[in-house]
């Protein structure tokens, strides 16, 4: 059965910048300044949708925006779009929110008052028991959540995820990591095709991707125009491969230092989706493989400047730190070494 006939929506709490508080960390050291819960919160619904979308299923994003969208709007729009399902994701807090704590471990929500409410317990469960099986975290539970609009008052099953405490050093280093929230967003997906049956298709098998070009048509086309606007295009996300997109596929190669085709192909595929074996990265280097590092530099609270996949001093002197701090070779090269230990997420 074609997975298309399922209709998933996926939502992000709160906004880049909301205004009510708690939903943003203390002062990070190292970083010295707060992490907004929708970083995370966004990121991870992205990685939800590029999930989805390689899973062929329909999409609908609920909050598309950066800014912060009432929770009256939101459920408007859920309920105007009869989805087979909703997922919501989230950050947790404990506290005053002026200081970290040892408060830690993911939950996932079902409201009792949801109009699909066994369902929509068998869908947290199957998310709760992937996430469980897959991410480092402690999990607290499926638990029942009343008064959270997006699980109570929408016509669609529906979970909400919190993955972690924001007033939890580490757990907060964890909502700058793209290897953790991409885990979540996977595993979030994991749980959908559990609940409905599906297959689910692994993403770090290349052999999953086809080749699409100029004229191509359908889900792998939509998560290439998504992985693209994510870097920074503006293509119209149709799942139709017009010049727009080959413009915006050969521009990537470029940046990248790929064949310059305007084919997704094996090795576009692995770069869109920074899949290992990862590159040896060094000064001037430039490309998503180095985004992928400033980011996992920052979630280990070291500073880059600015995350624009340009592998400049303030790069070199992140990753010497990091090495220091790591007792690895103190070279400022990202080869086998640093890799490894900047990818474990223990």
């Amino acid at each position: 059965m074609a997975n298309d006939i399922y209709y998933i929506g996926a939502n992000d709490e709160h906004g880049v910048n909301p205004p009510t508080p708690g939903k943003r960390t203390p002062v990070v050291p190292g970083l010295e300044r707060q992490i907004y819960e929708n970083e995370f919160n966004r990121a991870a619904k992205n990685k939800f949708i590029e999930a989805l979308l390689r899973n062929s299923f329909s999409v609908y994003d609920v909050k598309p925006e950066l800014n912060d969208i009432s929770i009256s709007e939101r459920v408007r729009r859920i309920n105007r779009q009869n989805l087979t399902a909703l997922v919501t994701f989230a950050y947790n807090a404990f506290g005053d929110g002026n200081s970290f704590n040892s408060a830690s471990g993911f939950e996932t929500f079902y409201s009792t008052q949801n109009p699909k409410a066994q369902q929509s317990q068998m869908l947290a469960t199957d998310i709760y028991n992937n996430l469980l099986g897959g991410t480092s975290q402690n999990g607290r539970g499926v638990k029942i959540l009343n008064d959270a609009g997006v699980l109570s008052r929408v016509n669609c099953t529906s979970a909400l995820i919190e993955a972690g405490f924001m007033t939890n050093l580490r757990e907060a280093g964890l909502m700058l990591n793209p290897l953790f929230y991409t885990e979540v967003g996977e595993e979030a997906c994991m749980g959908v095709c559990q609940f409905l049956n599906t297959t689910f298709i692994d993403r770090e098998n290349l052999s999953n991707y086809p080749t699409i070009r100029n004229g191509s048509r359908g889900n792998f086309v939509f998560l290439v125009q998504f992985l693209l606007n994510q870097l920074g295009e503006n293509l119209t996300v149709d799942g139709v491969f017009g010049s727009n997109t080959e413009t915006a596929v050969r521009r990537f190669q470029q940046e990248n230092s790929l064949t310059v085709d305007g084919i997704v192909g094996r090795n576009t595929w692995k770069t869109l989706l920074v899949l290992p074996q990862y590159p040896i990265l060094r000064l001037n280097f430039r490309g998503n493989y180095v985004r992928f590092l400033q980011k996992l530099l920052e979630s280990k609270f070291i500073p880059v400047g600015t995350i624009d996949g340009i592998f400049g001093p303030k790069t070199e002197t992140a990753v010497k730190q990091f090495q220091e701090h790591n007792s690895l070779t103190v070279d400022g090269i990202v080869g086998p070494n640093t890799w490894a230990a900047i990818t474990n997420l223990q």
